[in-house]
């Protein structure tokens, strides 16, 4: 195995030393896709054990995509996936052209920041418009819990704050609209594209017309990382950023570069049906809600919202139900729509996938469920719990095309303000100016 596909656990020990990563400034060695560079493949679509099997091999696993199975690794493990009986096919290179010039402090790989610049971002950000932003520590880290260095998970509430407002309390005077990013570590453009909706919000009060009419009568909250361990691991590559998927917490067995809990299998609703090897990019936890990082969204979200759905799976948040939450992910173009664990049709099918195409009249993404995109099912997931325990109006974004510089999970900086955001610009302006009635035909 080589080096850019097994140093999570090698990284864990800088990132517990010092709260964030290394800044590097290097441009990246050319991309030889024949040769020891990691490269996306596909192969038929795999079953539990042939993923098992090629994860002990040395493969990183990236998603299943209909008939397919995209997997990382080299030519070597390519060649040795062969010998087994596997075919599979070069698809894309992982890491894309980095710009000549140097980065600035701060960030890695061409630009993207680091947890560390994040959080000055957060605090400058509140701190210079008070009028407009609200700060929140809702939650600590693996390694922080460990007291080995680690974060503090922070929100940001947006909007033109009177009396009553930005509070922790689901019973708001105005809707709500929730959105988090990197909730899987490695899929580095959801904070980018995250961080340029608050500032949108921000830079466009009192100029932008809608911008100014959705602050005045909605809260926006936002959690740009939402697994800081796991982004530290993947920025302390630099310019190889390491393929880090889950949290650092690294207590349930050896599993070299593929320590930590899947945070989107480890949520408390319909939890169980995912992996239980340690090792799998999926492990869902020992537990149902056993990492901190997953208490703390899951927290903050009954804090925001009312719960306005029945306890059983087939009753309907009703049609006046209030706000919107939004996970963003990578990659594949996809709006998901409940429920992910189960084929069955969620209560609020027609309202969700209406209000999906609205979101998809700006991105141009795929709507449907987990069946009709990715094909396969998830249990423990952010969305499902939003929706499933609270009734509100859920949705994860796959953001950015399968191949290409700004495809995969480490897309190109630049792809972030050319292509990233302006597609999806349009579709969270949609999905908040809803969140006062998101199920209204």
């Amino acid at each position: 195995m080589k080096r850019r596909l097994v140093t999570a656990s090698v990284a864990l020990g800088v990132v517990a030393a010092t709260t964030g990563a290394a800044t590097l400034t290097a441009q990246a060695d050319p991309v030889d896709p024949a040769g020891s560079e990691p490269s996306t493949w596909t192969v038929p679509r795999l079953t539990a054990d042939e993923a098992a099997e090629l994860e002990e091999l040395g493969f990183v696993l990236a998603h299943d995509h209909g008939s397919e199975s995209h997997i990382i690794g080299d030519e070597a493990l390519a060649a040795e996936a062969r010998e087994l009986g596997y075919d599979p096919e070069f698809v894309d290179t992982v890491y894309k052209e980095l710009p000549v010039a140097a980065e600035q402090e701060g960030t890695y790989y061409g630009g993207y920041r680091t947890v560390d610049s994040y959080e000055a971002d957060l605090q400058e950000i509140a701190a210079a418009n008070p009028e407009l932003a609200s700060l929140h520590d809702i939650g600590d880290s693996w390694l922080k819990t460990q007291g080995q260095g680690g974060h503090d998970v922070y929100a940001i509430c947006l909007t033109k704050i009177n009396e009553g407002d930005c509070e922790t309390d689901p019973d708001s005077p105005k809707p709500r609209f929730s959105l988090i990013a990197q909730m899987h570590a490695r899929e580095i453009a959801t904070g980018e594209v995250a961080w340029r909706w608050i500032e949108k919000l921000v830079d466009g009060y009192g100029t932008d017309t809608a911008v100014t009419e959705l602050m005045d009568t909605t809260e926006i909250w936002v959690v740009p990382v939402a697994n800081p361990d796991g982004v530290d691991i993947v920025a302390s590559g630099g310019d190889d950023p390491i393929l880090q998927r889950k949290n650092a917490n690294d207590s349930d067995g050896n599993c070299g570069g593929s320590i930590g809990v899947d945070l989107n299998r480890n949520s408390t609703f319909a939890w169980g049906d995912d992996s239980t090897n340690p090792c799998s990019e999926t492990f869902q936890g020992s537990s149902a809600g056993s990492e901190p990082e997953t208490q703390a969204v899951e927290d903050w979200l009954r804090a925001l919202h009312p719960d306005q759905r029945g306890e059983n799976p087939a009753d309907a948040a009703p049609a006046d139900a209030r706000d919107v939450f939004i996970t963003l992910h990578s990659y594949g173009e996809y709006i998901i729509v409940p429920w992910g664990y189960t084929s069955d049709v969620a209560p609020n099918d027609a309202g969700l996938r209406a209000l999906g195409k609205a979101m998809a009249d700006s991105n141009g993404y795929f709507v449907g469920t987990n069946d009709d995109t990715v094909g396969y099912s998830t249990s423990g997931t952010t969305d499902d719990m939003a929706y499933g325990e609270l009734g509100v109006a859920s949705f994860t974004f796959e953001i950015g095309p399968d191949t290409g510089s700004c495809g995969g999970f480490f897309p190109a900086y630049t792809c972030v303000d050319d292509r990233l955001w302006p597609e999806n610009e349009g579709a969270l302006m949609t999905a908040a100016q809803a969140a006062a009635a998101p199920y209204a035909s």
